[in-house]
């Protein structure tokens, strides 16, 4: 059976920015200890943007930009960049000292560092290097193969940090292109073991939309899936995913089917739905808050309905999940200026 195009960008982006201080404990432990985690980071997106603003549309989706406050009391910035694709890309190494070279003109103290997610086990790309009449330049930059964790098992099933569940989930997306059956397996798996790791009801919550995002499946298992994930709450008397969320969840899933749908439809109908897609989205936020905590001021329900971001409104819902009160999360969207 054929499985839907796994959305490896978002969720690698996502997980990222909700678990940066995990993230570098998992894969780049010397530049965790380098950073003081008792004061708050810094994601800069829109910097990033600048930065990489010769990709072309959509090349850089994955990258992340943060700035950090180290130890010793200087700011520093860790640019961080997510190769998915498993072509080979010649023009990888060149484009990490691009980046670092425009990231350091501006911030000086610049960290890049390099997720590799492709199939290729022998292509380990860590450095960029060129010399012309006596003129040379080398940069290295350190660099993670998910591909070497396949060996770490059994390290990672018994690991409660979010990124060994995270690759475990992209590992077995990978070997499950085309096998929607073995897929969806292995996706319950590791959505039961959610629930088994001791996982706060947060993090659980977080981390079954990465794996939901990622580990996708065609129409008919995804159905069966949901039916045993519902069947399996009821049995161990843990709601934590409410039918709202499930269908909240269920909206994202569409979205990645509507973006990967093939081009040349009639602009107007794109549109069309695109602005369906958002006011969807935009109920869902709202859905959630009110089930959470029975009203929602009209002021905070008029803010979230100026949101024209699909990403933003992902943002928002999953504060609206997570947070503790109404009126933290009204904060949050008036602290970032109602995301558009």
């Amino acid at each position: 059976m054929t499985t839907p195009n796994a959305d490896y960008d978002t969720t690698w982006k996502e997980a990222i920015e909700e678990y940066l201080a995990p993230f570098l404990s998992f894969f780049f432990p010397q530049v965790h200890d380098l950073v003081d985690w008792t004061r708050e980071h810094q994601s800069l997106d829109k910097e990033l943007q600048q930065i990489t603003a010769t990709a072309s549309a959509g090349e850089r989706e994955a990258d992340k930009l943060f700035q950090v406050w180290r130890r010793n009391g200087e700011q520093a910035y860790i640019l961080i960049h997510i190769e998915v694709q498993s072509q080979e890309d010649a023009e990888f190494t060149e484009r990490m000292y691009i980046y670092h070279y425009r990231s350091f003109d501006i911030h000086k103290k610049v960290i890049s560092l390099a997720i590799l997610g492709d199939e290729r086990r022998n292509w380990r790309p860590h450095s960029y290097s060129y010399e012309l009449g006596g003129c040379s330049v080398n940069f290295e930059f350190p660099t993670a193969k998910l591909l070497d964790y396949e060996s770490q098992w059994e390290i990672l099933a018994r690991s409660l940090n979010p990124f060994a569940i995270l690759v475990m989930a992209h590992l077995k997306t990978k070997a499950t292109i085309g096998k929607g059956a073995e897929r969806e397996e292995w996706k319950w798996n590791l959505v039961r073991n959610l629930y088994e790791r001791g996982y706060t009801e947060t993090d659980i919550i977080k981390l079954f939309r990465l794996l939901d995002w990622m580990m996708t499946l065609p129409e008919a298992l995804q159905q069966s899936f949901d039916t045993k994930l519902k069947r399996y709450q009821e049995e161990r008397k843990m709601p934590i995913l409410s039918n709202i969320e499930r269908r909240a969840m269920e909206a994202g899933r569409q979205e990645g089917r509507q973006e990967g749908r093939q081009e040349g439809r009639q602009e107007g109908r794109q549109e069309g739905r695109q602005e369906g897609l958002l006011q969807k989205s935009r109920e869902a936020v709202l859905e959630v808050l009110e089930v959470r905590f029975n009203q929602v001021p009209p002021t905070l329900s008029a803010m979230v309905n100026q949101v024209e971001d699909i990403s933003a409104l992902k943002q928002l819902l999953q504060r609206a999940i997570s947070i503790s009160s109404i009126a933290e999360f009204q904060q949050f969207v008036e602290s970032t200026g109602t995301p558009d």
